[in-house]
C-alpha cells in the first residue's frame, strides 16, 4: 500500500446515533459492518495496529453508534453497529435495521462496505440483508471471513469457496470480493489494505481523474 492514507494514524473522531448527526458527508470513507461476534473491533484495530481504537462493548447502547475515525482530512474509517444481539427488544432492532440502512442507501461520500463474518458461520440472515441493501445501493463489497485461524486450511479454503458460490449464484460476483482473515495471525491484511486504498484512493490529489 502508499502512504497516501496511513492506516496507523487512524484517530477517533465522532459516534453518531443516527445519519442525520453523523459528520459532514464530504471526502471518502469506508464503513465496517458485522454481527457483534464477528471480530469488527478486533479487525479494525489490527488494521490501524491500535489495540483499543475500536473498543469492544458487552453493551447494546455503545454498539448502537455510528463511530467514525479519521485517516487523513479527507478520508475516514466507519465502524458501523454491531448487529445480531439477542437480548435487545425487537423495536431497539428495528431502529437499528432502519438506521443502518438510512446510512448505506443516503451517506454520498461511502466508497465500501467490509463485511465481516466468523469463517464458521458465514452469511447468516442479516449478512444477507446488508449484503442485498448494498447491492441496491450499488455500493461495492467486501467480505472479510474472519477468525480463520480457528481453521485448518482446507476447511477455511472450503468455507471461502462455498460463500463465493452462493453470491454468484444471487448474481453478486461483480460487486462483491472476498477473502479470509485473521486478526490474530494477522492474516489477510495486505488484502485488506489494498482494497481499502483502492476505495479510498480516489481522494488523493495526484488523480484528479477520480475528482469530481
Amino acid at each position: 500500500m502508499t502512504n497516501a492514507t496511513p492506516f496507523h494514524q487512524a484517530a477517533f473522531f465522532k459516534s453518531a446515533p443516527s445519519l442525520a448527526e453523523c459528520p459532514a458527508d464530504t471526502g471518502v470513507e469506508v464503513a465496517f459492518a458485522g454481527r457483534s461476534n464477528a471480530g469488527k473491533s478486533s479487525a479494525i484495530n489490527t488494521l490501524t495496529r491500535q489495540g483499543k481504537l475500536a473498543r469492544t462493548s458487552k453493551t447494546p447502547g455503545r454498539t448502537r453508534l455510528i463511530n467514525f475515525f479519521t485517516l487523513s482530512p479527507d478520508t475516514r474509517l466507519v465502524d458501523l453497529p454491531g448487529y445480531g444481539y439477542a437480548k435487545v427488544p425487537k423495536a431497539m432492532k428495528a431502529e437499528w435495521d432502519r438506521h443502518l440502512a438510512e446510512y448505506l442507501r443516503d451517506r454520498q461520500s461511502l466508497a465500501g462496505l467490509v463485511l465481516l463474518m466468523d469463517i464458521r458461520h458465514p452469511l447468516q440472515e442479516f449478512d444477507w440483508h446488508m449484503v442485498e441493501w448494498a447491492m441496491t445501493a450499488e455500493l461495492p463489497v467486501h467480505l472479510l471471513l474472519t477468525k480463520a485461524d480457528k481453521l485448518k486450511r482446507g476447511p477455511a479454503q472450503a468455507s471461502l469457496l462455498g460463500v463465493k458460490k452462493h453470491l454468484a449464484d444471487a448474481g453478486y460476483g461483480d460487486m462483491v470480493s472476498i477473502q479470509t482473515f485473521s486478526s490474530l495471525k494477522k492474516v489477510g491484511l495486505p488484502e485488506l489494505e489494498a482494497t481499502l486504498m483502492g476505495w479510498l484512493q480516489p481522494v488523493v490529489p495526484e488523480s484528479p481523474e477520480h475528482q469530481n
